[in-house]
């Protein structure tokens, strides 16, 4: 930990928009782009003037500096909300409605209202008690949000592991349920199992007979 002088812009941001609001809930999700498993979504909100060392976009750390951020900001946080939406309500809704579902259960999740929402990308149709600001590419623009994805992103793992040991044929442990060519290729062996989003195209596609 550090002082806030010694912060880095994402850090600067959020002290910059606690001029107006205090107290800031950081939102994100994990899981939008794969096949298989649930989209989930965090809301952190970080204590005023805390600085995390080397807190970043989750995508832009390795997975040991990704699980010392998550006990980072779990020690350290005011509040974390977290919510999950599984592949068969992605499938009878889609994956935006699914992933703003996720994020509107994080933030009813979270014990402290915050006063502002600063969202990845995305705006919350039920979240309209609460101001909001949607920012894209936000977890490399807000420390709430970058916070939030390496939340979210280390729950959906973890979840894709447990999921590992169930469907052991598929090796989500290796790709957490993203489109990879081996996934694919499990996929068009042993058809889809109860995890994967079957309106995917992806998944559609990889149903057919493999070619002689």
């Amino acid at each position: 930990m550090a002082l806030l002088q010694n912060s880095n812009l994402i850090f600067l941001f959020d002290e910059s928009v606690r001029n107006d609001y205090l107290v800031i809930a950081g939102i994100d999700e994990a899981g939008r782009g794969p096949l298989a498993g649930p989209v989930v979504a965090a809301a952190v909100i970080l204590p005023q003037a805390l600085i995390i060392d080397g807190l970043r976009d989750s995508k832009q750390v390795t997975e040991n500096k990704r699980k010392k951020l998550f006990w980072d900001i779990v020690c350290n946080a005011d509040g974390i909300g977290i919510g999950i939406v599984d592949a068969g309500i992605i499938d009878r809704t889609n994956i935006l409605k699914a992933t703003k579902l996720a994020m509107e259960m994080a933030v009813k999740d979270l014990v402290i209202t915050p006063d502002i929402l600063l969202i990845d990308a995305v705006t919350l149709p039920n979240c309209t008690d609460i101001v909001q600001k949607s920012i894209i590419k936000g977890e490399s623009v807000s420390a709430s949000i970058a916070a939030a994805s390496i939340i979210a992103k280390t729950i959906r793992d973890d979840i894709m592991l447990s999921y590992d040991k169930e469907y052991p044929h598929y090796n989500f442990k290796k790709h957490k349920g993203y489109p990879t060519k081996g996934h694919m290729e499990c996929i068009q062996l042993y058809g889809p199992c109860p995890i994967h989003r079957k309106s995917f195209k992806h998944v559609m596609d990889q149903q057919l007979p493999l070619k002689t």
